[in-house]
């Protein structure tokens, strides 16, 4: 038996999020109130690895991300007992899965590793469009809003999120974690400028990385959403520290939407 490690990148747009789902790895979900079909991330490599084991495989994942978010550095695990090269498990693998899913490395893990159980931190990246026009090439990438926003603002409330608090006032209804309490390392807002695909200056972009020992279930788009209300002065920048000590989901702001967050790394010793 040996266990893999990989790392990969997928477009989350039209995938139900990387968990497989009950129905098996085409899932289903509700869409304006109708019921579709969909693809979990990891019920297709789990497909994609059965061919080579010849037989079922489970695939752990780093960060359950959700219905539309993205991934440049996801890490799931697997415990298989094929001998192929990682190499040739790295070709095959991309042979079989969809373009908008790559798996851009392959390693072979000590035993005992777990993608998601032996990660130290994540880092998580939102992007905002803060212009009046949006490129039509960001409409899966990023949230676009027209108004100004008062970044300065923004990024006293971002700071405000670094060390070891509760975050419970930023937690979806639903999760699975029964703790609350998170240490962040890195919350920070940046703006980016751009170059179009025609060579000319592009409005910036608002970029917000945050790293923590670990997330909660949308908590990275609760607090972008609350940032984002904090931009149009519909709260003050103190209000973040309040939340952090009030614990309460309806005091925070709206959850962001999912499209503009990716997964960017995770970290191990």
């Amino acid at each position: 038996m040996r266990t893999l490690k990989l790392t990969v990148a997928y477009d989350g747009t039209r995938f139900v999020g990387w968990q497989r789902q009950a129905r098996g790895p085409r899932g289903a979900r509700l869409r304006r109130g109708v019921e579709v079909e969909g693809e979990s991330i990891q019920g297709l490599l789990e497909e994609a690895l059965a061919r080579f084991e010849g037989g079922p495989v489970t695939v752990q994942g780093a960060g359950r991300t959700d219905a539309g978010v993205h991934a440049l550095g996801q890490v799931a695990s697997a415990e298989v007992t094929c001998t192929h090269d990682a190499g040739a498990i790295l070709r095959g693998l991309n042979s079989s899965l969809p373009l908008d899913v790559r798996v851009v490395c392959v390693e072979d893990a000590p035993g005992g590793f777990h993608a998601r159980f032996s990660a130290l931190s994540k880092t998580y990246r939102y992007v905002i469009r803060n212009a009046p026009v949006a490129s039509p090439f960001d409409r899966a990438f990023a949230w676009h809003l027209s108004e100004p926003l008062d970044e300065d603002l923004m990024r006293v409330a971002a700071h405000a999120l670094v060390g070891t608090h509760d975050f419970a006032a930023f937690q979806s209804a639903g999760s699975e974690t029964s703790g609350t309490v998170r240490t962040i390392t890195r919350s920070e807002l940046t703006r980016q400028e751009h170059v179009s695909l025609w060579g000319k200056p592009y409005e910036a972009g608002l970029l917000y990385e945050i790293s923590g020992d670990g997330f909660l279930r949308h908590m990275v788009r609760a607090i972008v959403g609350t940032l984002v209300e904090i931009g149009r002065g519909r709260r003050s920048a103190d209000s973040m520290a309040a939340l952090l000590a009030g614990r309460a989901r309806s005091q925070a702001g709206a959850t962001a939407p999912p499209h503009g967050l990716f997964l960017v790394r995770v970290d191990y010793d």
